[in-house]
């Protein structure tokens, strides 16, 4: 089970659901939404070799959190991922548009000094700034995007431009998310959760539970579930290695 983005640290039990991943045997990417969450989302992986932790500042809190863009920086050297990281779009955050640009363009140019990062990103209807951010640093890293939800035409440039995708139950229960995973590329697709954000049946999606994930891949690409999982995770190992 791959899991490339998931809140880790913002589940109720964030100490029980990390022992729960590590007997799972779940590869999760615990992402962050501060800086100052690195430490004590550091802190659940302990001892967990498959969750890895992810230094992030999350778009839509950027207003309020850019003050720590000196303590990423800081903290950059200790981290292979990045994330949760990007620009929103929505309605509700488009009014600090100028702060996530800021944020998001020190972060991509931190990266690219440090000699670049796996990322995971965030582009809620903000995907052409996003890769025209990414088109600006192009050392900053590897791009993977973040239950995208462009258009074709911004799929299709993302494609062009190296990004990977990652899907999830989420994205996929839609007509529009499953017909933007029909376009992406096979080799260049991973599963997520986005927990504790996504929901079944009232409650929060546990890491690792990719299983919805894995059966769209698997319709999508007209191969068995297990075919499916397999490819998914040599795509994670390419991507890792």
């Amino acid at each position: 089970m791959i899991d490339f983005h998931c809140h880790l640290d913002l589940y109720p039990n964030p100490h029980e659901v990390a022992a729960r991943c590590a007997a799972q045997r779940a590869y999760v990417l615990s992402v962050t939404t501060t800086p100052k969450a690195w430490h004590g989302t550091v802190a659940l992986a302990e001892g967990r070799e498959r969750i890895k932790t992810a230094l992030g500042l999350h778009p839509q809190i950027a207003h309020e959190r850019h003050q720590e863009l000196a303590l990423f920086e800081g903290l950059l050297p200790e981290a292979k991922y990045v994330g949760e990281i990007g620009l929103d779009g929505s309605l509700e955050f488009r009014q600090h548009a100028a702060v996530q640009r800021k944020c998001f363009n020190q972060i991509l140019k931190a990266s690219a000094q440090a000699g670049g990062r796996i990322l995971t990103i965030h582009s809620r209807g903000a995907a052409d700034e996003v890769m025209d951010a990414l088109a600006d640093q192009p050392d900053a890293g590897i791009a993977v995007l973040h239950w995208f939800s462009g258009t074709k035409t911004q799929l299709r440039r993302a494609i062009d431009m190296g990004c990977w995708f990652s899907v999830g139950p989420a994205m996929t229960r839609g007509r529009k998310g499953t017909e933007l995973l029909s376009a992406m590329p096979l080799e260049r697709v991973l599963t997520e959760t986005d927990g504790p954000f996504v929901q079944r049946s009232g409650t929060p999606i546990q890491p690792g539970d990719v299983a919805d994930a894995i059966l769209a891949c698997s319709n999508t690409w007209k191969m068995e579930p297990a075919d499916a999982a397999f490819c998914i995770r040599e795509n994670f190992r390419r991507l890792v290695s």
